[in-house]
Parts: C-alpha cells; structure tokens; sequence
C-alpha cells in the first residue's frame, strides 16, 4: 500500500513539474518540485527536462537530506526543500519557478506589496523578498525558510519564487497566482508610482480569506 502511493504521488510530482513548465512558470530544466513523503520527501532530480522525466526519475531523500539507494542526483536546491518540510508541519509539498514577471522583481530585489488584495493569498500583507544566497546553499535556505515563516509564497533575489502548500495542485495553483501578480505590479510600476492598501485594510482582506471559497456540502 505504501508502495503504491509512493508511485502515485511520483507521478503527481511529474504532472506537476510538466504543468509548471507548459504554464511558462520555469522554462527549460530550470525550478524543482517536491512533495512530504510518511519517510522524507521526493523531489525532481538535477538537469533533467521535465518532457522526458519519468516517475522512476523522481528521488527520495530521508528527512534530513540523505539521497536513497539507486536514486538520480536530486535538484540542487534540495536543502530549502528539506528546510522548509523541518520548520514547516502544514507544508506537504513545494513548487519552485523561475517564472518571469516574478523573477523580474526578484532581481529588482523588489517584494510585491499590497497593490492588489489579492497578494494575501501568499498569507500576508505582502510578498517578501528572501535575499540572494548561492543557489543551492545553505545560506540560501536559511533566508528562504525566514521569508517563508508566516508566508505561503516569496520571491528569491536575482533567482526566482517559490510556493508552498497542503497539495501539490494547491501549491502550483498559489505559483501561478503569484506569477499574475507580479505581472500586473510590473506593469502597475510602469505606469509610475504603486499605491498600496494599508495594514488596516489587508487585515480585513486576510480574515476575509479564512473563509473565502466552498464550503463542504451540507447533508439534508
């Protein structure tokens, strides 16, 4: 049994990364995707194009970052995926973008603020900036863990984004929603200034957002 949900959500992680791809939110072989796993975590392996990854593709590491027997080289940013799963518990899997509007702010080294409410969707007032690190350090990690302590989502200077949720389907659905808006404050910026909505009002938004979307039916 756990065999076979371990295959099932392998293959989940290579819908997921192929989706991320046709979407635009990573060209290339460029961002990674894992998933919590009952032992560790499985996530995409290094310089592998999503087009031809297979689930067997797909590496498991323990909890503390430790590769399995037979298993592929895992992507180089592996250890912010290990990082946030540790400080994380809600976190059951985590998709990272080089998606363009975002990394274009991202290299700007400008978070996106309140200029449209639905930056709460990351889970806050705004869209944090994590500072730029190595790719693949340590010293990376850490700064994403600490953009990501009371966010769902943050942008990672000169490099990209990353996004993290309950599901797979929820944490590329949260990329994507932030690769829109970053889109929209680009060109927001263009036009001049970006006024923001204030603490006050993001407040209101967030506790709104508790209980936006459906309800479990009612049985009668």
């Amino acid at each position: 049994m756990k065999h076979k949900a371990e295959n099932t959500l392998r293959a989940a992680i290579v819908a997921t990364a192929r989706t991320m791809r046709e979407q635009g939110l990573s060209p290339g072989c460029s961002g990674n995707v894992s998933a919590r796993t009952t032992s560790g975590f499985l996530i995409t392996p290094s310089g592998l194009s999503y087009a031809v990854m297979e689930p067997a593709d797909i590496v498991a590491l323990s909890p503390d970052g430790a590769v399995a027997p037979a298993n592929r080289t895992p992507s180089s940013e592996w250890r912010f995926h290990r990082d946030i799963y540790r400080t994380r518990a809600d976190v059951a899997a985590i998709v990272h973008t080089h998606s363009m509007h975002a990394t274009v702010l991202a290299c700007a080294h400008r978070p996106i603020p309140a200029f449209h409410y639905m930056v709460a969707m990351a889970g806050g007032r705004d869209i944090p900036l994590a500072p730029y690190a190595t790719f693949g350090s340590d010293q990376l990690s850490g700064y994403v863990v600490g953009a990501l302590t009371r966010r769902d989502a943050c942008l990672l200077a000169n490099h990209g984004m990353v996004a993290v949720a309950d599901t797979l389907t929820r944490a590329l659905d949260l990329a994507g929603g932030v690769e829109t808006l970053a889109e929209m404050y680009c060109k927001v910026l263009a036009l001049g200034t970006a006024p923001v909505l204030d603490d006050a009002e993001m407040d209101v938004v967030l506790a709104k957002f508790k209980t936006y979307g459906q309800s479990p039916p009612t049985t009668r």
